[in-house]
């Protein structure tokens, strides 16, 4: 497998003062995003931020850059092309299509990262929700040769319904499913939290943002030898030890996964059950 890669960060020159105020430096936020490509060990071997002026519909970067960039992925032969934003369907389409390499964006990498992280039955269900839901914003334009018409009874859609309809019922109902498994996560993390708050010991959540050496603090503070690593999103599984405190009291400290910034909202919906760990200890008496 090439595992050559091309990390390109796009930045709108465009944007108007106030949101120029408070945009992230563009040289901090390549240097995440070639992170997030050696989260997954991939080989960064041409990296850069692209000037817009402004978002093109049809493949986000204008026609001179994607002839431009065309010349560094054909001198380059990366099996990946990585682009620091998000990209609707048509946009990534029409990249692949251009530079004959595959495309992805933000969104789809941390994917990629969340799911060679998740341990727990718990973390893969999340991840398998959050790429159902990406996948299920995929199914537009995607398939014109599927685009016939396909016959059923009535409770399978009736006569009429398309391929791609018939996929994304597929999706949705798959969605479903998996929304109900987490809430019934949600609600043993509801009845675990009431439990511990009738426990004597205080709970302290170790909350920051990835890679900011939470679970190597972790390790140290309680002994556990824990996933911890130089990488993004090296914990995807929260991770509870009762330590012994220098009064003599116990408390229960919690490794959380990290914070990072422009992360797509419907992960954090997906990641709501891990991420209401960290948040509930903070709120907890400590």
């Amino acid at each position: 497998m090439n595992k050559k890669v091309i990390v390109l960060h796009p930045v709108l020159r465009s944007r108007r003062v106030e949101a120029r105020k408070f945009a992230r430096d563009p040289d901090a936020a390549l240097d995440e995003a070639i992170g997030l490509a050696a989260a997954i060990h991939l080989d960064v071997v041409h990296a850069e931020i692209v000037q817009l002026k402004e978002a093109v519909p049809a493949t986000l970067v204008g026609s001179g850059v994607v002839e431009r960039l065309k010349e560094t992925i054909e001198e380059e032969d990366p099996g990946l092309v990585f682009i620091d934003s998000a990209l609707t369907p048509v946009q990534q389409r029409n990249l692949e299509k251009a530079w004959n390499r595959k495309v992805i964006d933000r969104t789809g990498l941390i994917l990629e990262i969340f799911g060679t992280r998740a341990r727990t039955r718990e973390g893969k269900l999340q991840v398998d929700l959050a790429a159902l839901q990406y996948q299920r914003t995929r199914l537009v334009k995607a398939w014109s040769h599927l685009e016939r018409q396909r016959g059923g009874g009535g409770f399978l859609g009736g006569p009429g319904e398309t391929q791609k309809e018939l996929d994304r019922r597929a999706l949705d109902d798959r969605i479903a499913k998996l929304k109900e498994e987490l809430e019934g996560v949600r609600k043993n993390r509801h009845i675990q939290r009431e439990s511990r708050k009738r426990e004597p010991y205080p709970i302290v959540a170790i909350v920051g943002y990835t890679n900011a050496g939470k679970s190597t603090l972790f390790n140290r503070v309680t002994g556990a030898e824990v996933f911890a690593k130089d990488l993004l999103f090296a914990t995807l599984d929260t991770t509870m030890r009762a330590i012994n405190l220098p009064s003599g009291k116990k408390a229960i400290l919690s490794d959380t996964v990290g914070f990072i910034s422009d992360l797509p909202t419907h992960l954090v919906a997906a990641f709501r059950a891990t991420l209401e760990i960290g948040r509930a200890s903070c709120r907890e008496r400590v």
